[in-house]
């Protein structure tokens, strides 16, 4: 049972949202302490509107919070801890950054605004990255070397492509694990 002072869990989508057979979307329907932050833009997405979307909805919580960020939303959370780290340390109690983007990437799509460079500085905060051998937004020597400059703890998921609908995840047992370390403030960096 949520205290008053539990961490609420921010879900936060990559590019295009995340539909209803992502494991976002059974979060957000199967447990009570999970919100979606709605961004403006899903399809032509600005960094710094989606980073001011994020501190708004951090800054106005009344209780510390989790990340649950998707794809672009990893990169979002590391623009945003480094825009506003005071924040960062206060109010976020952990971040499960489940299969970033490489933003860098030749091939990433050019509807994005303002992603790159990806940023590299640590991340004030616990945080475990989720990644796939298999991924086609993201090589596993990419994603290791950024779960290294962010500090953050790298769990290998095997060929399971970008993390997202496609991989029928459905609720996802090994990321509520993950996320239940993060609540409990257990993660060691």
């Amino acid at each position: 049972m949520a205290t008053d002072s539990a961490p609420s869990v921010f879900l936060l989508p990559g590019l295009y949202n995340s539909g209803p057979d992502h494991w976002h979307t059974y979060w957000e329907r199967e447990r009570k302490d999970c919100q979606r932050i709605e961004q403006a833009e899903w399809d032509t997405p600005r960094r710094e509107d989606w980073v001011a979307t994020l501190e708004r909805a951090i800054s106005a919580s009344p209780r510390p919070v989790v990340l649950a960020a998707h794809s672009l939303a990893c990169i979002t959370v590391a623009y945003w801890a480094q825009a506003h780290p005071a924040t960062a340390a206060s109010k976020v109690h952990g971040a499960l950054l489940v299969a970033p983007s490489d933003t860098e990437a030749p091939d990433f799509p050019p509807v994005t605004v303002g992603f790159a460079p990806m940023p590299r500085q640590r991340l004030p905060f616990p945080s475990v990255v989720v990644a796939s051998t298999d991924d086609n937004y993201i090589t596993m020597a990419r994603v290791t070397g950024l779960a290294s400059d962010w500090g953050a703890r790298l769990v290998n998921m095997g060929e399971k492509g970008h993390l997202g609908s496609a991989a029928k995840l459905g609720s996802w047992p090994e990321g509520q694990a993950l996320l239940e370390e993060l609540l409990r403030g257990t993660q060691q960096r």
